[in-house]
């Protein structure tokens, strides 16, 4: 049996609206959550940073795309750093000994936090990894990335240099 050109659009139109309703991701506009996280090394609050654009990527040293995304945002944060942007990565991390391994080993110079509780990543609202968020001077989130992605691209910094 074969459907008629006319359903078949139809199917095809409720098919893609489940995919995307038009709405925008959670907390996009909002102010950021504040957080404390203090680990072994430091301790970082998320408030100490307003008047900053602040990366925060949430990521782990066992996570392929993490680790992938990693040099460019080291990059994007080299680049950046005097136009007020921060990255701030919070790992998620449960084995001290491979967080700090893996640091020294790919020369990350990022302000860095362990979190194996994951509570700042459940703040967010964060399940996969990585995941990165956008909060301009003013604690607002602006953006989210979900998965990897390339600090260095003009459209990422153009669009940092404008916040």
């Amino acid at each position: 049996m074969r459907l008629s050109s006319a359903l078949f659009v139809f199917l095809l139109l409720v098919a893609l609206s489940a995919c995307y309703t038009g709405s925008r991701p959670p907390r996009i506009g909002s102010s950021a959550p504040d957080f404390t996280v203090q680990d072994s090394d430091r301790t970082v609050v998320l408030d100490k940073f307003r008047g900053q654009i602040v990366v925060l990527n949430f990521w782990a040293t066992w996570c392929p795309p993490c680790v992938e995304e990693m040099p460019s945002l080291v990059e994007m944060q080299r680049r950046m750093k005097n136009k007020g942007v921060t990255v701030v990565a919070v790992s998620i991390d449960v084995d001290e000994n491979a967080y700090r391994g893996f640091l020294k080993q790919h020369g990350v110079d990022l302000l860095t936090v362990r979190d194996p509780a994951e509570k700042t990543p459940a703040l967010y609202g964060t399940h996969g990894w990585p995941e990165t968020f956008i909060i301009d001077r003013n604690g607002v989130i602006r953006r989210k990335f979900i998965g990897p992605v390339d600090w260095t691209e003009p459209e990422i910094t153009d669009y940092l240099s404008k916040l």
